[in-house]
């Protein structure tokens, strides 16, 4: 387990018993609200996906702070054949807890995800953002992150 400490807070790799307070903050926001359950309220679901995704290249990686869980993401090295089998990282559910936004946290995640991705060989870190968020845009462009590409999706 790749631990990494930074100020007070702790990173390192999330655990079954983490799910229920990753999923509160998933929950808190406007847009995570409707798409995130409570935890005891879909928690087969939840404890499922988290059981599949440990020991593939899916990472759920939590900040703890003071024996709370702050922050999280989740980071997924995807190979592939474009760019000569280049590895890439997508980088999602990045969450802050709502007292702590604006207080650098989210770039130390951020940075934490990208070494993570180094790490794994990845060249390329991508993400996507819900355009109903703009501050969320303006953060990843302050960051470096352009928005190149027009993402899609289908819900099915």
């Amino acid at each position: 387990m790749t631990t990494a400490k930074s100020d007070e807070l702790q990173f390192r790799q999330a655990s079954a018993g983490d799910l229920p307070a990753i999923v509160a903050l998933l929950a808190d926001d406007e847009f995570g609200r409707v798409r995130n359950p409570h935890y005891d309220d879909a928690r087969s679901d939840y404890d499922a996906a988290f059981a599949e995704m440990t020991g593939n290249d899916n990472h759920v990686v939590v900040a703890e702070s003071g024996g709370r869980l702050v922050g999280c993401y989740q980071l997924t090295v995807i190979r592939g054949l474009s760019h000569r089998g280049a590895a890439r990282a997508q980088i999602e559910s990045v969450r802050v807890a709502s007292d702590r936004r604006g207080k650098g946290l989210g770039r130390q995640l951020m940075q934490d995800a990208i070494r993570r991705a180094r790490e794994r060989g990845a060249n390329l870190v991508q993400l996507t953002t819900d355009t109903r968020r703009p501050d969320t845009r303006r953060f990843y462009e302050r960051l470096g992150f352009a928005a190149s590409h027009h993402g899609m999706k289908l819900r099915l």
